[in-house]
């Protein structure tokens, strides 16, 4: 399996990535993709990245992190690394009110702007788009139709929503993945827009430090290793075998991400 969203440059992993990724691979788990939350800390994931074979990174500005300087340079720049497979994470959150919609929104207009760019010039900066999108759909949806960037190369990381929200996602074209949430007995709209989703479109992520999956909740912080149980999650609500769907989410990791894991 790969966990495709964490955050291993936060200060919860600091000299324990090594023993982090051991142990995720101990679990099962091949890699990662360190995902950035500004532009400064796109390059340091990146050379995180570099320093381990099965780990990834990606490059963007969070959205409530839209707030501080963005530096389009080193965006580009870890961008054009080999280790940097993915844009983000970018969109709009309506949960906290800071930043405000009015700094969030041109921000990530902006960085649209660049990617579209980007992605005509320069056939190595055609990457897939790592979306954030917190109760924000109706909003959010047509500024990605707009950006002229496909549809399928958007994956609405961490969903939180309903089946309403999983229809629209799926109608714009989009790819999904799950985090602890899908494991939580509480999150029942969240559980039952799972239901909904193709497995072909479908991927698993910890958003590591945050959301330990079920039944490690009270575990902080939460690590790559424990990405096996939001498949085990999925297997269990759609029906199938957990190792069925381990292999599902590990294929469509490797192909929206164009990643090639070395093997254990």
């Amino acid at each position: 399996m790969i966990d495709t969203h964490c955050h291993l440059t936060f200060p919860d992993y600091e000299g324990r990535v090594d023993a982090v990724l051991a142990d995720a691979r101990a679990a099962g788990v091949l890699g990662a993709i360190t995902i950035s939350t500004t532009t400064a800390d796109a390059l340091r994931t990146v050379a995180l990245a570099r320093e381990h074979a099965n780990l990834w990174a990606s490059a963007g500005v969070h959205p409530l992190y839209s707030d501080r300087p963005a530096d389009w340079d080193e965006m580009r720049a870890a961008g054009l690394d080999p280790k940097c497979v993915a844009w983000g994470e970018l969109g709009l959150d309506r949960h906290y009110q800071t930043p405000p919609q009015e700094v969030q929104r041109p921000l990530l207009e902006t960085q649209l702007a660049h990617l579209a760019r980007w992605r005509r010039e320069d056939p190595r900066l055609d990457k897939p788009v790592v979306i954030h999108c917190r109760e924000a759909f109706d909003d959010l949806l047509p500024i990605l139709a707009a950006s002229g960037l496909p549809a399928d190369r958007f994956v609405f990381h961490c969903f939180t929503a309903g089946p309403r929200e999983m229809r629209m996602l799926l109608d714009f074209g989009a790819s999904v993945s799950f985090t602890g949430v899908v494991t939580f007995r509480n999150a029942r709209e969240t559980r039952e827009a799972a239901r909904l989703a193709p497995p072909e479109r479908v991927m698993v992520e910890t958003d590591a430090p945050f959301l330990t999956p079920e039944p490690h909740r009270t575990v902080r912080p939460n690590e790559p290793r424990f990405v096996v149980h939001v498949a085990d999650a999925l297997a269990e609500l759609w029906g199938r075998s957990s190792s069925e769907v381990r292999e599902q989410t590990l294929s469509n990791s490797i192909r929206f991400f164009g990643i090639a894991p070395q093997p254990a």
